[in-house]
């Protein structure tokens, strides 16, 4: 489970934090992905800022993975850059023109000292993979920046690293030879329309089962869904991504043949190493509530059942590291 994005400072360790946090470990989930971010002031910027009236702190990261190990959860340390502007990550970039470049070298600077901090930060946590970054599609073709800045973090956190690309940009990244884990945010629309069956979403997520394996053969590395989901109101499964049509119709129905479709076609798979749902949030509504919240999270819902019933089989830890 992605558990701790879109938290407000300090909110991580609030008693309905910790509950939250267990309630999360009953659904048999094995890790958390702990997931923050810091805001640079535009797409454009080039300097990676950390903002004391946003950015959760240290303490507030330790405390969450302090508790999630006492219950017996992994954590992988997520930290990501989002824009005040309002736009979208993957749009965080420059011009590709010489003139540009001092910009992409001050940005992947800056960048690297934002990651550097949380990689020390996870190797004296003892956080058993670390997320080098999260469908920044914009920067990905500087191949050059990006392993220099491997090699960065690989001199400070000694354990698995993986980069989460974005949903159809997978197959133009060139370095994923250099990461342990191949990641991507697996928001394919595998629903024709809304209310679609789960036969049809399997028959939908089939071509992208060939996909990512193509990605796996290509580069010997797991594939792994650093995030992956669909919000429980009707026709969510056409656009696993959205989060901003709330006046959808709540459809417990669709969200549980989301899960159980990508569940059936991807989990006897030895090359996938995973899932990290989206998400599971840091306050959870009232259990009654359940029935009416058309969100993300699947806590008392139908999906939660299903999810259950598939860790509880007998079974090798899902998430293959080797």
């Amino acid at each position: 489970m992605t558990y701790g994005w879109n938290s407000s400072r300090g909110s991580y360790r609030q008693p309905y934090a910790v509950d939250s946090l267990r309630k999360l470990s009953e659904t048999g989930s094995e890790w958390i992905a702990l997931s923050f971010y810091t805001m640079q002031n535009n797409v454009y910027a080039t300097e990676i800022p950390f903002d004391y009236g946003l950015t959760m702190t240290d303490r507030d990261i330790e405390h969450t993975v302090k508790e999630a190990k006492a219950l017996g959860l992994k954590v992988c340390l997520k930290p990501v850059v989002n824009s005040k502007d309002g736009i979208w990550r993957a749009h965080i970039g420059f011009p590709e023109e010489s003139s540009a470049e001092p910009y992409w070298d001050a940005w992947f600077q800056s960048y690297g000292n934002f990651l550097s901090h949380y990689a020390e930060l996870a190797q004296e946590l003892g956080c058993e993979m670390f997320c080098i970054g999260c469908e920044m599609v914009k920067t990905e073709a500087k191949q050059e920046h990006w392993s220099q800045l491997i090699a960065r973090i690989r001199s400070i956190y000694d354990g698995p690293i993986v980069y989460n690309a974005n949903h159809g940009s997978e197959e133009r990244i060139k370095w994923f030879d250099q990461v342990d884990l191949i990641g991507t945010s697996a928001y394919y629309p595998v629903a024709n329309q809304p209310g679609d069956s789960e036969e049809e979403m399997i028959s939908n997520w089939l071509p992208v089962r060939e996909k990512m394996a193509s990605l796996h053969a290509k580069f010997g590395k797991p594939i792994i869904f650093m995030e992956i989901g669909c919000r429980s109101a009707l026709g969510c499964a056409t656009m696993p991504w959205d989060f901003t049509h709330t006046e959808l119709p709540v459809s417990e129905e669709e969200q549980a043949n989301f899960y159980s479709s990508v569940l059936k076609v991807f989990w006897d798979e030895p090359w996938f190493a995973g899932f990290f749902w989206w998400d599971w949030s840091v306050k959870l509504y009232d259990r009654e509530e359940a029935g009416s919240n058309v969100g993300f999270d699947i806590y008392g819902k139908k999906a939660e059942h299903i999810l259950k019933e598939w860790y509880e089989k007998p079974k090798q830890s899902l998430l293959r590291l080797g």
